[in-house]
Order: structure tokens, then C-alpha cells, then sequence
């Protein structure tokens, strides 16, 4: 199946800020999509917990596929869930754009990526962190994405772990290489304490999407927060 893009643009592209609803309005979830893609969102990132995998229940895929004609952008479902496959399936027929796991999550790494793939949608794996850096290594011709957490999956509004920051040049390293042989870029996403105040120095040490959720649904302008960041992040580049 063709992989996804939106208005013909590859979904890989320099920093992007991906609001997660898991800090938004649960009572006005799709007023909330509309309003934080009008505020500049790229993405809409989408935390699918269990009670199972991690300590919490949120989403399941009736409510991403009742999201969906809300968003203007592409939906990130993070998988928090284990087994993952099944619902792998569910929520790209709901919609979803990219879909991401954990590698401990699934039985077989590599299978639950090609169902991901052969959906139509763009895969990534994610690395909690206490998960190593080699696991990528004899996947990333499958992946389009990995995500770094920069805190311990199950909640929001947690702080920043800062060894984060080496984690993430480690996977850098890495995806440069491979990128150097294959001329595939896959994107680096950091999911946990990202605010204003930080985000330079995530750019900096390599990520290029950004998930936010009590930085932006936390306060009254999601415009200014957003803005704020691309502010961060150009100062840091210029």
C-alpha cells in the first residue's frame, strides 16, 4: 500500500511540533485537534495506554477514528499497549498516520513493523529510557521514525530526564550513518518535559519532532507557546 503523506509532502520534515491530547480537554477533544493545528501543530500525537504496558488508560481507536476528520495534519499514535499487533491494524483503520511501539511490547519486532508498514502507515519503534540503543540496529530499514522518551511512560506533565540529551545523539549517530548508506532519513521524536525553555537543546543534540502536551494544552494561547518554540529552535540555528 502507498504510505501516506499529506498535500504530497513526505511526512519526514525539519522540526515539527507534535501536541499531544493526552494534556487536553477530554470533555472538547475535537475542538482541541482543531484549535492546536490552528496554533501551528504538525502533528497531532495520540498516547494509547492500557493499564497494562504502563500504569494508565486513555484511547482506544473509536476515538482516533472520531479525531480524524478533525485533523489537517498527520495523527501520531504512540502504542503503549501490549500485545501490540491487534490494535496495530485497529488504529490504522481508524486513521492513523504513523504508529509507534515498544519493542518490548511485541513478540516479534520485526513483523509488528511490517503490519504497520503494509497498513499504509509510517512505523516507528520507541525507546524507554532504560531501553538500549541496539535494538534499532537490524530494523532501521523498516523504520521512519524512533521515538526517544524523555521520561517513564504512563503520565503527563513529567519532568525531563537529562541524560536524555546523550540518548539522543547516540541514535543520531546512528541514523546518520544509515542515512549515509541508504539515503533514508528517519525522524528522531522526543516525548516527555518538552517546553520552551528546552527544546533548543533537544534540537541540538539531534531530535527534529517535538511532542508537547502540558506545555501547549496548559495554557490559555497554544499560538504563543507554539510560536515560542519555533522562536527556541531558530535562535538555536541561526
Amino acid at each position: 500500500m502507498k504510505q501516506k503523506t499529506l498535500e504530497g509532502k513526505p511526512i519526514v520534515q525539519q522540526f515539527r511540533i507534535a501536541p499531544s491530547i493526552l494534556s487536553a480537554d477530554f470533555a472538547r477533544l475535537g475542538e482541541e485537534v482543531t484549535r492546536v493545528i490552528e496554533a501551528g501543530a504538525d502533528l497531532i500525537h495520540f498516547d494509547v495506554m492500557d493499564n497494562h504496558y504502563v500504569p494508565n488508560l486513555t484511547f482506544g481507536p473509536m476515538v482516533c477514528a472520531a479525531l480524524k476528520p478533525y485533523s489537517t495534519v498527520p495523527i501520531d499514535v504512540h502504542l503503549m499497549v501490549e500485545p501490540v499487533d491487534d490494535l496495530i491494524l485497529s488504529f490504522a483503520k481508524a486513521g492513523a498516520d504513523i504508529i509507534t511501539f515498544h519493542p518490548e511490547a511485541s513478540r516479534h519486532i520485526d513483523r509488528s513493523l511490517s503490519l504497520i508498514k503494509d497498513s499504509g502507515c509510517r512505523a516507528g519503534l520507541v525507546l524507554n529510557p532504560a531501553t538500549p540503543v541496539y535494538v534499532l540496529e537490524n530494523v532501521l530499514d523498516r523504520l521512519d521514525m524512533v521515538l526517544l522518551m524523555s521520561v517513564n511512560p504512563g503520565f503527563g506533565g513529567q519532568s525531563f530526564i537529562p541524560q536524555t540529551l546523550v540518548k539522543i545523539r547516540q541514535v543520531r549517530d546512528l541514523l546518520d550513518m544509515y542515512e549515509g548508506e541508504s539515503g533514508r532519513k528517519i525522524a528522531i521524536e522526543v516525548d516527555g518535559g518538552i517546553k520552551t525553555d528546552n527544546i533548543a537543546a533537544v534540537a541540538a543534540a539531534g531530535a527534529d519532532t517535538f511532542v508537547a502536551g502540558s506545555a501547549i494544552f496548559g495554557q490559555a494561547d497554544y499560538k504563543a507557546v507554539i510560536d515560542k518554540m519555533r522562536q527556541e529552535l531558530a535562535s538555536a540555528f541561526s
